[in-house]
């Protein structure tokens, strides 16, 4: 009788602590996720699986956004921000943070304008006076040249050729390194030359590539952009971020 009695206890026991191995849970990770933002005159919404954002107390914002977002991934399952324009629920851009991929999303920085979306932050760099200073960014490289190249070089030149400043990595998700020259007319424009990284060489094609870009005193952001004019891959650099800073 003893034995019967040990033996089911025995039994209860290993039932018991066989239910609290079960992982009847999911495995999660959390994610904290810091967003900086800037959207003009757009105003936005961000949205947490379909849940709108709350910044200070408001469900739309513009000009700088900031907030971090905290929540818990379940292996297995889909987060999913979005930015939507809350005036024509238009959605601007979306991204999707999954179990694996937390890491890649410490940090969801973006730069909103019209017609123009780029996935970083801009600060407003400080230039010395007298001085004009450039920082360039390429986001849409490739789009129509099919150039396989995440950055390229670009030499800035005055229009007799003279050399104003290199730029050794214009890449798409980040501004390059600020590079400054004094300054020497309110009219003369520059032209950016652009080339393979490391050489003398068109990123794309046989012709030499120049975008004429405006100069301002002071600081100036330039966004390069590929189009198509009449068939022909052209690049542009029209778009200053400084002008709405």
């Amino acid at each position: 009788m003893k034995k019967i009695i040990t033996l089911a206890v025995l039994t209860g026991l290993l039932a018991c602590t066989d239910e609290v191995m079960q992982p009847y849970d999911k495995s999660q990770r959390p994610a904290e996720i810091n967003v900086k933002g800037f959207s003009k005159p757009d105003v936005l919404q961000l949205r947490l699986n379909g849940k709108p954002v709350s910044i200070n107390g408001s469900t739309s914002y513009t000009n700088t956004i900031e907030t971090k977002l905290s929540f818990v991934v379940d292996e297995g399952e889909t987060d999913q921000i979005e930015i939507y324009n809350s005036e024509n629920g238009k959605q601007i851009a979306k991204y999707s943070v999954n179990f694996n991929n937390t890491d890649q999303y410490k940090n969801l920085n973006f730069f909103n304008l019209p017609g123009i979306y780029l996935q970083t932050y801009a600060v407003k760099p400080q230039v010395n006076l007298g001085k004009v200073g450039f920082e360039l960014i390429f986001p849409n490289l490739g789009e129509y040249s099919n150039s396989s190249s995440g950055a390229v070089k670009g030499i800035l030149k005055k229009e007799n050729g003279d050399v104003l400043a290199e730029f050794d990595n214009i890449e798409k998700n980040n501004f390059s390194a600020l590079k400054m020259y004094s300054f020497f007319s309110a009219v003369a424009p520059v032209y950016l030359e652009l080339y393979k990284q490391g050489t003398m060489e068109p990123y794309f094609g046989s012709q030499i590539i120049k975008v004429k870009i405006k100069q301002d005193i002071g600081a100036n952001m330039i966004v390069l952009q590929e189009k198509l004019e009449n068939g022909t891959v052209v690049v542009m650099g029209s778009i200053d971020i400084a002008d709405y800073l």
